[in-house]
């Protein structure tokens, strides 16, 4: 049943571009662009494109959450059995579809887990792109949470004017704060960098006395 619903994903055993694969300039890689592209003609045919987005929305931040599910994943002593067992527990209680499930499933057995947080980025920011939206990166020190990616959406989209998509990525060197880039701004309200402007400035040399 699942392969003839994914029939987009068959060929995916090379890294030859395929038709229609989504735009990669925001950093996906060749291989979770071709399996976005896929997941997103589906969900188009089945004008499902919203559902499918929450879906993976809420996937994405699971994983964001549970440090379990995110080792569940790339977990390289797990069997695909075991992985998809758990995987398929997990969508099932928070009531994802059946479209998502059943290309998670292919995913799996296809062994692709490790690139899945990768695909979920690859398929928003395509259905971003073409909605006219903006893609957001927002990397913090710790994990954000989906009230605070919320506010951050919402904060930027007073700034900005229009819906902005929030792809949140984690950096501990960070310290505190956020880092975000919209398109060719850059803000950086980090704790790391301000720590380095205070080093700078007491490092500077002190006139008068």
């Amino acid at each position: 049943m699942r392969s003839r619903m994914y029939k987009p994903l068959n060929s995916f055993g090379s890294d030859r571009p395929t038709r229609g694969t989504v735009a990669t300039e925001r950093g996906a890689s060749g291989l979770a662009a071709r399996y976005a592209s896929a997941l997103f003609e589906l969900a188009d045919e089945r004008k499902a494109l919203d559902e499918t987005a929450r879906d993976l929305s809420t996937l994405r931040a699971l994983f964001r959450e549970s440090p379990d599910l995110t080792r569940l994943v790339r977990s390289p002593v797990m069997g695909r059995a075991d992985q998809a067992a758990g995987l398929q527990a997990v969508m099932a209680a928070v009531g994802l579809s059946e479209v998502v499930r059943n290309f998670v499933g292919v995913v799996t057995d296809n062994r692709r887990l490790h690139a899945l947080p990768a695909m979920i980025d690859a398929f928003l920011a395509e259905l971003a792109r073409r909605r006219g939206e903006l893609t957001a990166d927002v990397w913090s020190a710790q994990p954000l949470t989906s009230a605070q990616l919320d506010a951050v959406g919402e904060a930027l989209r007073r700034s900005v004017g229009q819906k902005v998509q929030v792809r949140a990525q984690v950096d501990p060197t960070l310290i505190g704060g956020l880092v975000v880039k919209v398109g060719s701004r850059l803000v950086d309200a980090s704790v790391k960098t301000k720590l380095a402007r205070l080093q700078t400035a007491l490092k500077a040399p002190v006139l008068g006395g």
